[in-house]
């Protein structure tokens, strides 16, 4: 593959073609999740419905998850700088554009367009890195390139709650425009010119039968519980075609000579083991910034600006962990695959134990310690990743690596919410059914009914405990997936320092 090719440029080209691609890395995480914010606003202003305006997240997450497994063939057709240059300005073409969208047809269709687009960059430029670099600098520049990943959807969902209630919807996307501009410009001048090294033909049934399977599942995952799982068609018919699909890939891609993606790849154990974790900490990366803030506006009342505030803070300690990971990373990555996984045990377990009056404190140093252990987790599980396979191979895995980290967060994200309204539904019949009106312990009176009038603040009290139910339910779940992670971590063998 064209990136194969480890670039032999000095430390200030190195340092420069770091610095644009976390650069490009940080536009597409913060365009991710800036707009969720902004739904509420752009349902009213559009006159859509909660469904239809769903879309707009949902046609970003099914194109960029269609087309991540296409950056190994995309690179060897057209190399990786012009890949990688197009799609930055593609991307930043559509940001506009969306900010411009009369319609919500058009904006959902701008947003697939900006997940296609950015679909490749991500991959390819942790590819392009981490080929520059030799393998003993890779704990290094991972905790570098981290921080573009993962500090955007941190403070994103902040700046576009502010932006939103101050200047409209629009505004996010006009905001991001600065960040695209300097993005376009770093990546055409930094990216190193290429050459394609190889013309293979596209595996077209693969492609449509894993583009379909991805699609599918995606979609069902996305829109499970607004459409109630499998007591809808839609969501049943989803699920049999992602399954049917899926099979069809395998069966193809296992007796095609030159299949879409080649599943021989998945013969290196190292490999598998670390892109099994890779979904693990997937599953662990984003649950916590969809649960809690709902959390607290519905059950507390907390501001918006307070809300950022704990998400910085949880921001901060994968800062943190990244920074540490600069000198840390020159000893076993099992050690702080460890501590991450186990900080997120901890973290999670300390959740399940809030209550109704949690205090700012304890929402502070969980969201820290759980920040901390993701850090902690990012560098060493993408050394071992990219360790177990060859620069020419780098395309391939690093999308294969964000594309199981995004459906996995999409997957344990559904599930939470999920369990989280259903629990809380539970617990609302079970407590509401001991609170009869024939218990004088309960409601202070021997035998009377309650008014409408005394017994509405009681109801509104049993929603709020019920819903808290849920959610440190779902917090549980956090800590279990944890749990079920950590015994992986044994079958991890750190990779041969290569310089």
């Amino acid at each position: 593959m064209a990136v194969a090719q480890e670039a032999n440029t000095d430390t200030s080209g190195r340092t420069a073609l770091l610095a644009a691609c976390v650069l490009v890395i940080f536009l597409l995480a913060m365009t991710v999740t800036i707009a969720n914010v902004s739904l509420p606003q752009i349902q009213g202003s559009l006159s859509a419905t909660r469904d239809q305006v769903a879309w707009v997240v949902t046609a970003y997450l099914v194109a960029n998850a269609v087309g991540l497994p296409a950056t190994g063939w995309l690179t060897d057709r057209f190399g990786s700088r012009r890949l990688i240059v197009w799609g930055t300005i593609g991307f930043s073409i559509s940001t506009l554009l969306c900010a411009m969208a009369p319609n919500l047809e058009t904006l959902v269709l701008l947003r697939a367009m900006q997940g296609l687009f950015g679909a490749p960059v991500m991959p390819l430029s942790m590819a392009l890195v981490m080929a520059a670099y030799p393998r003993s600098q890779h704990g290094m520049v991972t905790s570098i390139f981290g921080i573009g990943v993962t500090i955007g959807p941190i403070i994103a969902p902040w700046l576009g709650g502010i932006l939103t209630e101050d200047y409209g919807w629009r505004s996010v996307f006009y905001f991001c425009l600065p960040f695209a501009a300097m993005a376009c410009l770093g990546v055409i001048m930094v990216i190193p010119k290429d050459r394609p090294q190889a013309m293979r033909r596209l595996d077209l049934r693969g492609f449509i039968f894993f583009s379909v399977a991805i699609a599918c599942f995606q979609l069902m995952v996305d829109r499970g519980e607004r459409n109630d799982w499998f007591d809808s068609v839609e969501i049943a018919l989803e699920c049999l075609a992602g399954v049917i699909c899926l099979y069809l890939f395998v069966v193809h891609s296992l007796t095609w000579r030159q299949p879409y993606i080649d599943l021989r790849i998945l013969a290196n154990r190292d490999l598998v083991v670390g892109l099994l974790l890779v979904a693990a900490f997937g599953m662990l990366s984003y649950s916590p910034l969809v649960l809690l803030p709902n959390l607290l506006q519905n059950l507390r009342g907390y501001p918006e600006e307070m809300i950022g505030v704990l998400l910085a803070i949880r921001g901060l300690g994968m800062t943190l962990g990244f920074v540490f990971l600069l000198w840390g990373s020159r000893f076993d990555p099992r050690i702080w695959l460890a501590l991450g996984f186990g900080g997120q045990i901890w973290a999670g377990w300390e959740m399940a134990l809030f209550d109704i009056n949690v205090t700012y404190f304890q929402l502070a140093w969980t969201g820290f310690i759980s920040g901390l252990g993701i850090g902690f987790v990012w560098v060493p599980l993408t050394v071992i990743t990219l360790g177990a396979v060859t620069p020419a191979q780098f395309p391939l895995v690093t999308s294969i690596f964000h594309l199981l980290r995004l459906f996995g967060s999409s997957v344990h994200i559904s599930l939470s919410v999920a369990l989280a309204l259903r629990t809380s539904k539970i617990s609302f019949a079970e407590i509401a059914e001991r609170l009869q009106p024939g218990r004088p312990a309960l409601w202070n009176m021997e035998t009377a009914i309650p008014s409408a009038q005394q017994a509405m603040p009681i109801v509104r009290e049993i929603g709020r405990q019920a819903q808290m139910i849920g959610y440190l339910n779902a917090f549980m779940f956090f800590a279990l997936t944890a749990v079920v992670a950590m015994p992986l971590i044994l079958a991890v063998r750190p990779p041969r320092n290569q310089g």
